[in-house]
Parts: C-alpha cells; sequence; structure tokens
C-alpha cells in the first residue's frame, strides 16, 4: 500500500514540476517608434507589444494606437533568440528579432518604423 501512495506522490511531484516548467512567462513593451528610410512620423507612433514564451514557444501580439492588432507565433533557436515576421496592414511584413533572457530580453518590429527596446516581465 505504501509503495502505491509514494508512486502516486512520485508521479503527481513530476507532473508538478512538468507544468511549473511550462509555465508562461508574459513580456511587454511600450514606446514609439524611430523612422527608417522613407518615413517621418514613426517617433509619433505609438507600440504596445506583448510577447508570451511557454516553453520553447513564442507568441505575441503588437498594437500601433489606433490600428488593429497584429500577432506572431514561432519558436525560441537555441541562442533563445526571436526571429520571424508578421503581417501588417497593406500587405507589409514586419521583421520580429529578439531575445528571452533573464535581465536581457529585448524586441524588436522592423519595417515601416523601427519599434525597438527592452521587454519587461510581467
Amino acid at each position: 500500500m505504501t509503495k502505491t501512495i509514494a508512486a502516486g506522490m512520485l508521479t503527481a511531484l513530476v507532473l508538478a514540476g512538468t507544468a511549473y516548467a511550462q509555465t508562461p512567462a508574459v513580456y511587454t513593451w511600450t514606446g514609439y517608434g524611430t523612422n527608417v528610410q522613407g518615413s517621418s512620423k514613426c517617433p509619433t507612433y505609438k507600440m504596445v507589444i506583448e510577447v508570451t514564451v511557454t516553453g520553447q514557444e513564442v507568441k505575441g501580439k503588437f498594437t500601433q494606437e489606433g490600428r488593429a492588432e497584429r500577432t506572431f507565433e514561432t519558436t525560441l533557436d537555441k541562442g533563445i533568440r526571436i526571429k520571424t515576421a508578421a503581417m501588417v496592414g497593406g500587405g507589409g511584413m514586419m521583421d520580429v528579432i529578439g531575445q528571452i533572457k533573464d535581465g536581457a530580453s529585448h524586441i524588436k518590429l522592423d519595417g515601416y518604423c523601427k519599434f525597438e527596446g527592452p521587454l519587461t516581465k510581467k
């Protein structure tokens, strides 16, 4: 009987550890853009970026004030970096580049403007 209880407790601990390891971490950045060649209004564009990391899975959303929310999904590479692209209005694309690292998480959206800064863990 005690072996059964011990086995059950061990299983519960393993499952709890797995669930804990897969707890999502949410990071945010809010700021203004910088101009790229051909643009001049970027410093007036406010962007809010939210990145959720669960294990190696990354899901993000970003919203420029007054515009529709956009999303992206990718996985962290071996260097804990993010590199993908996201569709924006008018069929345009934004490169999404970043890093998820304790104390040094960072995000950059690069396209019609650059939106870049440190990610803050919620």
